[in-house]
């Protein structure tokens, strides 16, 4: 009898408490909407503390802590409580408490620092930041016409045909937003996949000789003859454009979807293979002979790149610096145009 007296003689005492720092926060001059607004804060509060306190007296009853424990507990959940409730009903008064939802969670407004300071403030007491994503993942695809152009050579006379020559790149990408609080600068890189194919005219196929590689005449007549040059390559870019700022009550976000945007750098990488692919006729009888080798190809690749996009479809274009074979063969340098899909 004497633990139960004392537990209830506590338990009177916490409420009172309460009671009377509830009592003083709503006797100033208020509103009586405002006055609604702060009983119910009370209210809450109250039924938390309620639920504590009777967590406490249960673990006395199963002997688990001892009565001065238990005792040494509930003032300090007084006090907790004590300041909870002071602390939201300042809230109220300065009109940043914006209520509870329907899990018993209160959500209230810190402008802290410009527009990044939205609080939440939890059951418990207490506070989580908004969450914000700077980085994004992409997967980037593309694919048009490739080329190579060598020294003094124009458009007219390329070696290569300009339809046949194609290029396909497949690869991952990340974009991180360069600056805390705006968007128009993001930083975005990567690893892709490139193939670089290349078709070409007047009956001819490329021939290795020593450190020399030579386009020939092949001795027979050609229904194909494509070398494909493949690239292992990291992509950096600079992304320039607006994006939609994007705002919840945990979180907010950046979005660039159905918004223009300019991405320049460039790339750098290794080779990773090299193949000749020959199809013809010998007889009236089909042949096809695919050749592996490096062909005097640069190991190293490297060169400058851009898109112009509209949301995640763009016109790509990429032009490599290193000439397509090593010295001492002549320069050519391989050059892309196609479309660019950056799907995140």
């Amino acid at each position: 009898m004497v633990i139960i007296t004392r537990k209830l003689l506590v338990l009177l005492l916490l409420i009172f408490s309460l009671m009377a720092i509830g009592q003083e926060q709503v006797n100033d001059s208020i509103s009586p909407i405002m006055k609604e607004k702060i009983d119910k804060v009370i209210a809450q509060e109250k039924e938390a503390m309620k639920e504590e306190v009777e967590a406490v007296n249960v673990q006395l009853d199963n002997k688990e802590i001892s009565l001065d424990d238990a005792i040494a507990k509930k003032k300090e959940i007084a006090n907790k409580y004590a300041l909870r409730i002071q602390r939201r009903v300042e809230l109220v008064k300065a009109g940043k408490e914006v209520g509870s939802d329907k899990n018993g969670e209160t959500k209230l407004t810190l402008n802290i620092g410009g527009g990044n300071g939205l609080f939440v403030l939890t059951k418990n007491g207490d506070t989580i930041r908004r969450k914000d994503k700077r980085t994004y993942s992409d997967i980037v695809l593309a694919f048009g016409f490739n080329n190579a152009i060598g020294e003094g050579q124009t458009l007219n006379d390329l070696d290569y045909k300009v339809g046949g020559s194609r290029f396909f790149e497949l690869g991952f990408a990340w974009r991180t937003r360069v600056f805390k609080n705006s968007n128009w600068l993001r930083f975005k890189y990567g690893v892709s996949l490139q193939y670089n194919n290349l078709k070409l005219k007047d009956n001819k196929y490329y021939v290795k000789d020593g450190d020399l590689t030579t386009a020939e005449t092949f001795p027979h007549e050609l229904d194909k003859s494509k070398i494909r040059f493949t690239n292992l390559v990291a992509p950096i870019h600079f992304e320039f454009g607006p994006s939609k700022k994007i705002e919840r009550d945990t979180y907010f976000r950046y979005s660039t979807r159905k918004k223009f945007k300019v991405g320049l750098g460039g790339y750098a990488g290794i080779r990773i293979g090299t193949r000749q692919k020959l199809k013809y006729k010998v007889d009236g009888d089909r042949e096809k002979d695919k050749i592996k080798s490096d062909f005097n190809a640069n190991d190293f690749v490297y060169g400058l790149s851009g898109y112009v996009s509209w949301g995640s479809v763009g016109i790509y274009t990429k032009y490599d610096l290193n000439p397509l074979f090593a010295s001492p063969n002549i320069k050519q340098h391989n050059v892309s145009l196609g479309l660019r899909f950056d799907m995140d």
